[in-house]
């Protein structure tokens, strides 16, 4: 099935070039220039994955995001300028898939895109009779199960994006094991799309984040300066 992107940007020659790469890679794109009017058309018929601007006026791309998350756990990329370090961090800590500093490879966009959406899509394709469901992991206090892309800790329900899980998923698998960031890369990214440590890093403050809501003892995900970092099984 095509899937459809959102691309929400009030820089319409943006909005046009990236919609024109998007359709030539088989596409079907929905552009809007007012975040108000995008928020709408997004939550009364979602796309598959939506890509935001940072910067824009009325309701920048933060609250878009945040206003999203209330009702939808669509998959989002952020465009974002190379001096928003801040509003990359707040981007990924608010439940972002990734972003993509400008000025941007549109080849690199469009990988993200596709590697973002075959997560997704694997997360909510069930088993066929022949391909056995994977099996849930259940590590002290942590149960997951990929097949439903369900996260639970202490028993209660833990929302996390599909590059969140898979992260996860792989310091998880084996506890104690040190996964390094190119490891983690490997894991959450593929198609030899470039990702920089700073995703990694903000992609595991904001997993530690989202378990400190239940649990503000948490502490399962170490850090091994210059190693890379470790589920602790408890």
């Amino acid at each position: 099935m095509t899937a459809t992107i959102a691309l929400v940007d009030d820089d319409k020659n943006i909005l046009t070039s990236v919609s024109i790469a998007l359709q030539a890679e088989g596409f079907i794109t929905r552009i809007y220039t007012d975040p108000e009017t995008a928020l709408k058309a997004l939550l009364d018929n979602p796309a598959d994955l939506a890509v935001f601007d940072v910067k824009m006026p009325q309701m920048d791309g933060i609250e878009l995001l945040r206003r999203l998350r209330e009702r939808s756990q669509m998959p989002v990329i952020f465009l974002t300028s190379k001096t928003d370090e801040l509003d990359e961090a707040l981007g990924l800590a608010m439940g972002a898939d990734d972003y993509i500093s400008k000025p941007f490879s549109q080849r690199l966009l469009i990988a993200r895109i596709r590697a973002i959406l075959r997560r997704a899509d694997a997360s909510r394709t069930p088993a066929t009779p022949d391909e056995p469901a994977a099996e849930p992991i259940i590590r002290g206090r942590l149960e997951m199960d990929p097949a439903r892309h369900r996260v639970k800790w202490k028993g209660e329900d833990v929302t996390l994006t599909v590059t969140e899980f898979l992260i996860l998923e792989t310091l998880a698998v084996r506890p104690g094991v040190v996964k390094n960031r190119n490891q983690l890369m490997d894991a959450a990214y593929q198609d030899d799309v470039y990702v920089d440590d700073r995703t990694i890093d903000s992609h595991i403050k904001r997993l530690r984040r989202k378990f400190r809501e239940i649990d503000h003892d948490f502490n399962a995900i170490d850090t091994l300066y210059g190693a890379g970092y470790r589920f602790s099984e408890e």
